[in-house]
Order: C-alpha cells, then structure tokens, then sequence
C-alpha cells in the first residue's frame, strides 16, 4: 500500500508542469536558438562581402585585415559554414595580367602575340576567369614561336587564392546555448513521458495484482 501511495505522489508531481506547457517552451527556445544561427549566419555573409570588396579596391593592407577578421569570426561561431570558400578573383586578376604584361615585353617575330591574344579573348568573356586563360592559350599555340615563349608566362597559381575556413560544430555563443536549451527541454520531455508511462504500468499492474 505504501509503495502504491509513492507512485501516485511521483505521477502528481510529474504532472504539475504540463506537457504542452514543456512544448511551448521547446517551441520558443527552438525559435530562438535559429534566430541566432541565422544571425551567426549573416555576420559570416558580412564579413565575406567586405573581403571581396576590400579585394576590389586593391588594397593589399586592407584585404589581409579582412580575411584575418573572416577567419576569426567563422573559426569561433556555429552555422557559419562558408560553403566552396571564398576567392581572391581580383587579385588573381590583376597578378595574372601583370604576367602576361611582363611576358608581352619579349621580343617575338610575329609581334606582341599576347596582346594579340587578349584582343581576341577579351571581348568574349566579361569577367576574368580560367576560360578566359585557356583562351588566351589558345591563341598563343597558334603562333609557331609561341611554344618556346610560353616559358616566360608564368600565372600564379590559383589555389594560393582560395580561402575556406571550418565553422565549429558548437560554439559558446548565444546561438550554442539556445541550442543546449533546445536540446535539454527535448530531454525533460522525453524523459518525463517515459516515466509517466512506466508509472502508470506500475500503478496499473498493482491494481490488477490486488
């Protein structure tokens, strides 16, 4: 009889906080906990944005500051993940044009061919890009003396202008804690239905014994 009013007592305990009222909270901490990965989200997008513009506008000092301050901020927030990463078009741009400038300054009998060549790529690509090189290529195999020459262009390398960096999976930020919140209501909800179930089997196999 005893053991019978301890069940009871634990089952009216348990059923002062109401279930729905546990979900609502739940509810609430969820859509807290994606606001402020959104936010995590958008001040990566930010950061992203102001290194290629400090990147279009050439300013070497400027741009490292930026990547440093990208770095940063994705390496220490959750839900940042920056995807296929970011890359230095315009510095890879202007770099590889000052190859190819300093490559049109050799002497060759069919005249300037690297000028040659980028008259006749430039008008069909509207950016630079790698199809716009391998056009650039192109042209140059077309001249016989382009072979031997072609020794003195030499592009950067492209990875050395790609930048990716790993977000962590949790971060102790207020996005990383409203997911702590999230996921510790889902526990207390879980749980408190298992043991309401296993105390009424408890109650209600007592009864039948009786």
């Amino acid at each position: 009889m005893s053991n019978n009013r301890d069940v009871k007592r634990s089952i009216r305990q348990l059923q002062r906080i109401k279930t729905w009222q546990l979900v609502l909270l739940f509810i609430l901490a969820v859509f807290i906990a994606a606001t402020f990965l959104r936010l995590n989200n958008i001040g990566m997008v930010e950061r992203r944005a102001a290194f290629i513009s400090a990147d279009e506008s050439g300013n070497s000092e400027a741009t490292i500051m930026r990547l440093y301050d990208l770095q940063r901020y994705v390496s220490a927030h959750m839900n940042t993940d920056m995807g296929k990463g970011v890359a230095l078009e315009d510095s890879y741009k202007r770099d590889s044009q000052a190859a190819i400038d300093a490559a049109s300054l050799e002497s060759n009998p069919n005249g300037n061919i690297y000028k040659k060549a980028q008259e006749v790529c430039a008008p069909q690509f509207s950016r630079y890009s790698y199809a716009y090189l391998q056009c650039t290529t192109g042209e140059l195999a077309k001249y016989p003396s382009a072979t031997s020459l072609d020794l003195s262009l030499k592009l950067p390398d492209p990875d050395t202008y790609f930048h990716s960096f790993n977000s962590p999976l949790w971060s102790p930020d207020f996005a990383g804690w409203s997911v702590v919140i999230c996921i510790a209501l889902l526990v207390v909800i879980v749980t408190r239905m298992i043991s309401l179930l296993i105390l009424r089997a408890m109650l209600h196999h007592h009864y039948k014994s009786v």
